[in-house]
């Protein structure tokens, strides 16, 4: 595994990675200390309650989303952004086709290795 990415991750050339479920993802760089992702959504696509060590946050490039973080919902869209504290329980759930940018700090490793377990499932 690459300790960092490269310096220019160009998105036209990155391929998404299929994660299930109408969710697809691209990392655009990396470091030991944070993560960028591009997510693509279908709508309908969820992506179920769970938590993890890291940071995130996340900004909403397209679409309208439903978050809850802890016991909190709230409906996001373009233009707006959440912040998500460590081990904290949050989940998604798409109400219209879009893409989220996610940061994570530290790195997420799993997502790197492919040992990520997938918080993605349809809706339907």
């Amino acid at each position: 595994m690459n300790k960092t990415s490269e310096h220019f991750c160009f998105a036209k050339k990155i391929s998404w990675t299929d994660l299930g479920g109408g969710v697809s993802r691209k990392i655009l760089g990396w470091d030991k200390q944070m993560m960028m992702v591009k997510v693509r959504f279908e709508p309908g696509a969820v992506g179920a309650l769970h938590q993890h060590i890291h940071t995130q946050t996340t900004y909403c490039a397209k679409g309208k989303f439903e978050f809850t973080i802890g016991d909190e919902k709230q409906v996001i869209s373009y233009g707006d952004g959440i912040y998500v504290p460590p081990n904290i329980l949050h989940g998604v759930i798409c109400m219209e086709e879009g893409v989220l940018i996610d940061v994570f700090s530290p790195v997420r490793e799993d997502f790197l290795s492919g040992d990520a377990v997938s918080y993605f499932q349809n809706n339907d």
